[in-house]
């Protein structure tokens, strides 16, 4: 007879230092962040017997654990985009569950905005021209591009309108507002995201996450471990995984994102429904994905994110906050954002996160969260359902 399943608990996260970090590498950005969430899990280094990490070097989880001196038996390098993290979440949960872990380590680091500015390298937004993406390339087929023409045929199919996805930029600065450790904290209003310079029609550019440096790392351990940690524990219920395409051509409805799939497994996995959630953090390198993304999840139906993202209700006092921290748009964006998502989650759920700190009714911390990543352009999803132990 099998062994029932051990529950699974997030019970450290952490960030390295964010924003503008010109002097560290993304290696030390690592560290930072892995010897932060040990720190605040409570436990002993020695227990962490996994490692999963992504967009460091070619052996990334070989490379990153023996620069943090760790010698896991459980490894995961799955790369699929700004989901990565979620997905990475979902695996090292079931591999607890199961026994073959028993305290994965999920961490992160990079340099992005620094890279730029000392000209280390640049900026490849065609993402190459082999495989399949040599179809598309020619024609000009940027990233920016492709989340454009999707967010244009939303505008068309659904009568969505430009106000309603400046809202999304709008509501995530006055999140951002609220977060001390937010890159940009500036109020900004829907005619400025208007007016800003053209990046890809629709998108202006207060519609485009910006770019930072930082890392992130976030400690999942079996239940047996929880009562050795040192802050609330924060259960995951359910998670979800899902791939889309990766050439636009064979994207069936630009209107739909992997979030879809990946939303409603996670979701009866978790035994929850949307209505129960207390908070949403949700991947949102532009104003579109955290539209469409509200809507896949189930938050409301198709076609009517651009009138549910209206009135601040994203905002943390609003009835659904989103991206409670400024998100991608406006708090930073180091590259696969999905890790920070979690970090939030979690902070918000442990009451941990100050002037920012959402609170429902009767004064009462939240009990559900959910963390919704996205990869490629709507190429990829990972969805994970969160509970306040």
């Amino acid at each position: 007879m099998a062994a029932a399943a051990r529950k699974v608990a997030v019970v450290g996260v952490a960030l390295s230092d964010c924003g503008r970090v010109d002097e560290a590498t993304p290696y030390a950005l690592h560290a930072q962040a892995a010897r932060r969430a040990l720190a605040d899990s409570g436990l002993d280094r020695s227990v962490v017997d996994g490692l999963a990490s992504a967009g460091l070097g070619i052996l990334a989880p070989v490379e990153v654990a023996e620069y943090l001196g760790l010698r896991p038996t459980w490894v995961d390098s799955t790369a699929v985009g700004g989901s990565t993290w979620e997905v990475m979440a979902a695996h090292a949960a079931e591999a607890i569950a199961a026994g073959h872990a028993n305290a994965v380590l999920l961490v992160y680091g990079s340099t992005a905005r620094a890279d730029i500015k000392a000209k280390r390298r640049t900026a490849n937004l065609s993402f190459g021209a082999r495989g399949p993406l040599q179809f598309e390339v020619p024609y000009g087929h940027t990233l920016i591009s492709k989340y454009a023409m999707a967010a244009r045929r939303h505008m068309h199919q659904y009568g969505t309108t430009l106000e309603q996805l400046a809202e999304v930029a709008v509501q995530a600065r006055a999140n951002a507002a609220r977060n001390p450790d937010a890159m940009y904290r500036t109020p900004i209003t829907v005619d400025e995201v208007l007016s800003g310079p053209m990046i890809a029609d629709p998108f202006t550019k207060l519609h485009c996450c910006i770019r930072s440096d930082g890392g992130g790392a976030v400690l999942l351990a079996a239940e047996e471990y929880v009562p050795d940690t040192a802050k609330t524990p924060v259960w995951i219920l359910g998670s979800g995984t899902s791939v889309s395409h990766t050439t636009m051509s064979e994207w069936e409805d630009f209107t739909v994102s992997p979030a879809a799939v990946s939303g409603r497994i996670a979701f009866e996995r978790a035994g929850v429904t949307p209505a129960d959630i207390d908070l949403a953090e949700i991947y949102d390198a532009f104003t579109y994905m955290t539209l469409v993304t509200l809507e896949d999840l189930g938050f409301c139906a198709k076609g009517e994110g651009g009138a549910f993202v209206e009135k601040g209700r994203l905002t943390i006092d609003g009835d659904l906050p989103v991206n409670t921290d400024g998100g991608g748009l406006s708090a930073c964006h180091p590259g696969m954002r999905g890790l920070f998502l979690l970090i939030e989650a979690v902070r918000q759920l442990r009451g941990e996160a100050g002037d920012r700190q959402v609170r429902k009714s009767g004064g009462r911390l939240p009990r559900l969260a959910v963390a919704s990543g996205t990869g490629g352009w709507f190429c990829s999803s990972g969805t994970v359902i969160l509970e306040r132990g």
